[in-house]
């Protein structure tokens, strides 16, 4: 039997997996650079906030497993790999 937190994943990184498939059919019909770049600029939204949830999510599950200060490590780990995306 799956875990509650491991079928959330699963079904969210389909969902993120998904939506990257349907923005690139979206650029290929429209054919557009501007409108694949705007695509892609959503895109970029969708990531972050899926590794975030993704992450909660299964920090959720090992709660009983896992020490309260290695939670903080990991979400400010986090919290640092989204802050130098957007030092770009």
């Amino acid at each position: 039997m799956i875990e509650k937190a491991l079928l959330t994943i699963i079904i969210l990184r389909i969902f993120s997996g998904s939506v990257d498939i349907t923005a690139a059919l979206l650029m290929y019909r429209f054919n557009d650079l501007e409108k694949a770049f705007y695509i892609n600029t959503l895109l970029a939204l969708v990531g972050p906030v899926v590794l975030i949830i993704t992450t909660g999510v299964a920090l959720l599950g090992l709660a009983e497993k896992i020490s309260i200060i290695r939670m903080v490590f990991l979400f400010s780990g986090i919290i640092l790999i989204l802050i130098s995306l957007k030092m770009e």
